[in-house]
């Protein structure tokens, strides 16, 4: 059962591929943006999994975050989300992320319980 204060961490080292100027969302060899938005959706996802019914998955739907501080290559990466309210499908986060060093990125994200069944036939329907 979903609940408010649900937390999750995930860990990761800062690899070539997760830089700026390998992924291109920058000219820079630092921890890229979007690989801490990967890490944001798959620490929540993570934490929901286990509180859910069968057929039932979630699905990011918003991200509100902030990323403030440069990380190497090789930098130890921690992202702890925490569920801070629940209404009917909807999930809300608070996400922290940080290095070695101290805080790199803050925000929300937003996931939504859906029947995974119905959400792929929906999907499979917008390709026609």
């Amino acid at each position: 059962m979903l609940s408010v204060g649900i937390k999750g961490e995930g860990r990761l080292t800062v690899a070539k591929d997760a830089l700026a100027s390998s992924v291109g969302s920058g000219s820079l060899p630092v921890f890229a943006t979007p690989e801490m938005v990967l890490l944001i959706e798959r620490t929540a996802f993570e934490s929901l999994e286990p509180h859910l019914d069968a057929g039932k998955s979630t699905v990011g739907g918003r991200l509100d975050i902030c990323h403030t501080a440069p990380s190497a290559e090789g930098s130890e990466i921690l992202c702890v989300t925490e569920v801070t309210e629940i209404d009917r499908s909807r999930v809300v986060f608070r996400v922290d992320v940080s290095d070695g060093a101290g805080p790199i990125g803050s925000g929300t994200h937003e996931r939504f319980v859906v029947d995974a069944e119905i959400f792929m036939r929906k999907a499979s329907d917008r390709r026609r």
